[in-house]
């Protein structure tokens, strides 16, 4: 059973910066899509960031990049979104999500289209 529990969500004012975190556990592959989308209740789920294990590459949504930045922690399993110039309209539950049978992924929406896995969500509200 796959297990992605994430962490790090809150308030902070505009303008500000958070850091999500991501533990995965519950598997053993070696080439996998890690990443994160954002999704309020009643609207669609929106992808914002993710990562290839097996090269490193990483996938934006237009709205956050060169804000936020997407990395990991191979020792630990732990990914992270650094979340940075944070805005009202970054308002939302973040999810933790993983492509166990990644294809060729060259957008952040086919990381999103073939997700098996994600978390529990964290709240993350930007507001003054």
């Amino acid at each position: 059973q796959v297990h992605l529990v994430e962490s790090g969500g809150g308030k902070v004012q505009p303008g500000g910066s958070l850091r999500l975190s991501c533990t995965a556990s519950g598997f053993t592959r070696d080439d996998y899509v890690i990443g994160w989308f954002r999704q309020a209740p009643g609207k669609e789920r929106e992808g914002i960031a993710c990562l290839r294990s097996s090269d490193e590459s990483t996938f934006y949504a237009e709205s956050v990049k060169g804000r936020f930045r997407i990395f990991r922690e191979n020792v630990k399993n732990t990914v992270f979104l650094q979340m940075n110039s944070l805005k009202p309209e970054d308002t939302d539950d973040y999810y933790c999500a993983i492509d166990l049978n990644p294809r060729r992924i060259t957008t952040v929406t086919d990381f999103i289209d073939g997700i098996d896995w994600w978390g529990t969500g964290t709240l993350v509200t930007v507001s003054s």
